[in-house]
């Protein structure tokens, strides 16, 4: 099995295992739609025919704890592509949002906190009607500014009604020093108080993020890099549900569900979560590394985008290379491996066989493990080392990439008897491979032997690319437990003898 452009996997579905494409993921069925109607101009228009269709008003917090019970009662998995978490991280979110809980989730980077929260939106019903020009986007039955308030009474059952799609009910802001409590919550608008308004009107003010995202969800991502001051700007938007601009207080009823996410205090070392702050959510929810290989694999073959075919084992060394790293003492744990190294890495070898294939006109490259020296070369930067391993950045990610790579031949050729294949290296001339090599001239380089035929069938390799990856694989193997030799070649070639 390989991996193609874009992620796409290149057996029949029911081939495919873990592995699977975003685009492939069903939309959820859940959150309510308006009597099965999916056109927005085919709803009511108006606060009068909104009343007429029996539409019910649920508050936000109530919307997605009632969707969220529907999609478990029907077997809907409510959180597409997220990988690693359904015995962990997702039970716990479950439960704070059947709670109605804000939420916060502590985890070291890549580790997927800002995919899950994006995936709440998912939650929310897919179209709600709002209040047709309110800043707000306030609901018809429940006006809260000033202004919205003054048209529903001056109209009646004619105020109008417009739709908003849930998509547009997510706002997430990358928390940063800079960050000030105008963009978090408001400022007065000048040029309103200009117009001859008061300071003290509520409608001088222009709001913030989140009394805009009133209905809605608000993330907020690392959230110990705001400034203590401005957290403290969303105390009383999480307990008392209402806003303070500039020393006027405006009673807002926000119906909001706040969540965040932070690195672990220990590693930012940027600043903190104020006590308080930290009081009003209900949750506070640590998420993780993949724990299994096969998780592993799945956010590779989810999430990379790949330019040329990479057979599933290459895919397997990478997650088995990033597991390494993090189990290892030469690397800054507190800084952890994020799941975008492993990511990376498999592009970056789609690339490097790409480049191959365009200098030596190659129409179909496929990825071959003498790719992954490229990953040691591009990558060494993403991963943060121990501060007395300056300067042997390069033999500890080459170190432990081989480890890997002898880890997958192992397990993927595991009853294989290769002694054929290492005699006819012996015995036969050199076999040479890399960035100038074709998989036709390293196949050429090889007698006909049944065992290669069992390795590329093992590997499922179908076709002249996919079989001298398998190839490769299996000499790669045997050099690293000393069964042959291997020596370095000329322009990053190598010669196996």
């Amino acid at each position: 099995m390989c991996i193609g452009q874009h992620g796409r996997i290149w057996d029949a579905p029911e081939e495919r295992g873990a592995g699977f494409l975003v685009s492939q993921v069903p939309k959820p069925p859940y959150g309510r739609t308006f009597d099965g109607v999916t056109s927005p101009t085919q709803r009511p228009s108006t606060l009068g025919e909104l009343r007429a269709s029996g539409h019910v008003h649920r508050p936000v917090k109530d919307e997605i704890r009632q969707n969220l019970v529907a999609a478990l009662r029907d077997g809907v998995d409510p959180w597409p592509g997220i990988v690693g978490f359904d015995e962990t991280v997702v039970p716990q979110l479950e439960r704070a949002l059947l709670a109605g809980h804000d939420v916060v989730l502590l985890g070291e980077r890549g580790q997927g906190k800002t995919r899950l929260l994006r995936t709440l939106s998912l939650l929310l019903d897919e179209w709600t009607p709002v209040i047709a020009g309110s800043e707000l986007g306030e609901h018809p039955y429940e006006p809260i500014t000033p202004a919205s308030i003054r048209r529903a009474a001056e109209l009646g059952d004619d105020l109008p009604v417009a739709w908003r799609h849930r998509s547009e009910r997510y706002a997430e802001k990358l928390a940063t020093p800079d960050t000030s409590v105008a963009d978090l919550v408001g400022d007065v608008d000048p040029v309103k108080v200009a117009e001859g308004r008061s300071l003290g009107d509520p409608e001088t003010i222009h709001f913030g993020l989140v009394p805009r995202a009133h209905r809605g969800i608000v993330a907020i991502n690392e959230l110990p890099d705001l400034a203590e001051r401005i957290q403290v700007s969303l105390l009383n938007v999480m307990e008392e549900r209402d806003i303070q601009v500039r020393g006027y207080t405006l009673r807002l009823p926000l119906d909001v569900l706040l969540v965040a996410s932070a690195n672990p205090e220990d590693y930012t070392n940027r600043g903190r979560i104020i006590t308080p702050l930290k009081d009003r959510f209900g949750a506070e929810i640590r998420t993780h590394y993949p724990t299994e290989l096969d998780d592993e694999v799945a956010v590779i073959e989810q999430e990379a985008d790949l330019q040329a075919r990479v057979p599933d084992f290459l895919v397997e060394i990478l997650a088995r290379f990033t597991r390494l790293l993090r189990e290892s003492t030469s690397v800054d744990q507190r800084s952890g491996v994020s799941a975008r190294f492993a990511v990376a890495g498999a592009e970056t070898v789609a690339a490097a066989a790409v480049h191959r294939g365009a200098v030596l006109g190659e129409d179909d490259p496929v990825a071959r493990p003498i790719d992954l020296g490229t990953v040691v070369e591009v990558l060494r930067g993403k991963v943060e080392f121990e501060s007395g391993e300056e300067g042997r950045e390069f033999e500890v990610l080459d170190h432990l990439l081989r480890r890997a790579t002898a880890e997958t031949a192992r397990t993927r050729l595991a009853g294989i008897d290769l002694a054929p294949l290492v005699a006819a290296v012996e015995q036969g001339e050199p076999v040479i491979t890399g960035e100038r090599v074709t998989a036709k001239a390293l196949l050429d380089a090889l007698p006909e032997l049944p065992v290669l035929d069992t390795v590329a069938e093992r590997l499922g390799a179908s076709d002249s690319g996919t079989r001298a990856a398998a190839v490769e694989l299996a000499l790669e193997g045997l050099y690293l437990a000393r069964r042959i030799a291997k020596d370095a070649g000329p322009r990053g070639a190598a010669v196996y003898s």
